[in-house]
Formats: C-alpha cells, structure tokens, sequence
C-alpha cells in the first residue's frame, strides 16, 4: 500500500516578532531560519520517514527556490512527480513566530495553482485500489473536487485535511473517507461550535472516520465505533509549525502498517511525534527522525 500527497512545496522563511501586528502597523523581526516547508510536503516526508511508500505530487517552479527544493527532497525516501519543474514561481510561506510559541503563517500558491489535473492523473497511474489519497486545502476547490472524484474512480482511500480551509469543502465530504480537522475547521465544516456536535455532524455527511485536533487538548476521533479523546503529550513548546502535520502522517502511517483504520492507540502515536516537533524550532529541521519514528511506531 502507497500513499499519493496530492499538494504543495514551499519555501519556508521564519521571523521571530514579539506579537502579530495590528492592521496597518510596522514592526520590527528577526529572520531565524530558512527551511522546507508546505503542508504537502511536510506530510509526505513524515510519512515517507515513518517507512510508507510515499509519492507527493506537487509542483515547484524553474527558479532558485525550486532547485533548492528539489535537492533537499531528493534526501528523502519519497518520490517526486512531476518530475520537471513549472514555468512558475516556487511557493513561498512567511512564519511569524511569536515570543509566545504561537504562529501565524501566509503562503502563496502560485506553483500549487499551477500544478494540472493531468499530471495528477498520470502519477495516479501508478496507483492500485485502496492506496491513500491525501490532500489539503491549498487548491480550489474544483481542482480538489476532481482529484478526490478520480481517486474514488480508482477505488483509493481518501484523506483530507482542509487547511486552510473554505466553507464550499463542505460539499467533498461525501468524497472523504478520513478527515482530519482543527477545531476551527470542525466548527466550520460542521456547522456547530459544540466539538462534538460538529464532529458528528461531519461523520453524519458521509465522512468515514473524523479527527478532531484540539491542540493542548490533545484530539478527538469519531467513528461508527464511537467518540474516543486522546490527551496530548506534556512538552515546552517552542515552535508549533507543522505540528498538525507530523500527528497526521504519523497516525495515518500507523493505521496503514496494520491495515486497519485509525484508532485511539494511533492518536495516542502521533501525539507523540507531535510533541518533539513542538519542541523543536523550524519545520523540516523540526520533524522527528527516521529512528525517532520507528521507536514510537515499534
């Protein structure tokens, strides 16, 4: 079983900032780091380290960013396709990190736009029924749409992780197998701000099985089986950026090592992957190591 990201690639610059500014304010920063980031990505190298067989299908563009790109994912156990780069720019995405640990993040979407529909459906070509589908939210939503129309055509799971969201996803969730969510999100896409009303009015719309991440909380899942809450790991944060991600692909890879669905045990795994990126500062430099994750998978 493979796992296909369908999503982006960027080119993460991070400022560390005392608060976020006010509308119209200047403030001053410090550029701590440059690092590979882009929810795609980020969550096919957490899987392709967890030692699942992992295809990302982004675009990157036919500049100094993409090249750069392009040699750091070639350090990874995944595959890229396309394998040309895009007469684009590569995506970028500004981190303001502030003195608290919190974030707030702004990302372009230029490359992402202008990966195709075709060279999404040529990699699927390599697919077999039941390999995983994973996307984001950084495409339309009819792009989105299609891929996730495709892939129920080739009779493959499919995970959704609508970030950053928009409200029109609620009609893909017919198309969703697994979804995984931040409160806001679950709010939103489920139409309640009780958690666990919105949770189950998403499995309601036909969503399989239904994360819900609720940061220091730890996270929720809702299924046919019922409604289980996982705490999250004690830890110092230092930097929150592409936590959400490390806990998707590493439950996501634990559920498909055994060939099952996603458990409460799996949330309790991934929390703690989580945990040690928190602890870290950056976003690819953050993640955990291959044998950091093959200890909390074992």
């Amino acid at each position: 079983m493979q796992v296909f990201v369908v999503g982006n690639i960027s080119v993460d610059e991070t400022y560390l900032i005392n608060e976020l500014p006010d509308k119209g304010a200047s403030i001053h920063g410090i550029k701590t780091h440059q690092d590979l980031g882009g929810k795609g990505a980020n969550q096919a190298i957490i899987l392709s380290r967890c030692a699942i067989k992992t295809t990302l299908i982004a675009a990157i563009g036919n500049d100094s960013h993409g090249h750069w790109c392009k040699e750091i994912i070639n350090h990874e156990p995944l595959t890229l396709l396309p394998k040309k780069p895009g007469d684009c720019r590569t995506d970028t995405s500004l981190i303001l990190n502030c003195a608290d640990g919190d974030n707030a993040n702004i990302t372009t979407t230029t490359a992402a736009n202008y990966l195709h529909l075709d060279d999404i459906q040529q990699a699927f070509l390599l697919s077999a029924p039941e390999d995983v589908v994973l996307q984001q939210g950084n495409f339309s939503f009819e792009k989105t749409a299609a891929v996730f129309t495709l892939a129920r055509e080739k009779k493959l799971t499919t995970v959704f992780n609508p970030s950053p969201v928009k409200p029109a996803f609620t009609q893909l969730l017919p198309l969703v197998d697994v979804l995984v969510v931040n409160q806001l999100e679950a709010q939103l896409l489920g139409a309640a701000e009780d958690i666990p009303l919105a949770a189950a009015n998403l499995l309601n719309a036909g969503v399989k099985q239904v994360i819900v991440t609720l940061g220091a909380q730890g996270s929720m899942l809702l299924d046919a089986q019922g409604m289980h809450q996982v705490p999250a790991e004690s830890v110092t944060v230092t930097d929150t950026t592409g936590a959400g991600d490390t806990f998707l692909a590493v439950m996501l890879a634990c559920a498909i090592q055994r060939e099952s669905h996603i458990t409460p045990d799996d949330l309790r795994r991934a929390a703690r992957a989580s945990a040690i990126t928190i602890s870290r500062t950056g976003t690819l430099s953050a993640f955990p190591t291959q044998s950091e994750l093959a200890e909390i998978l074992r």
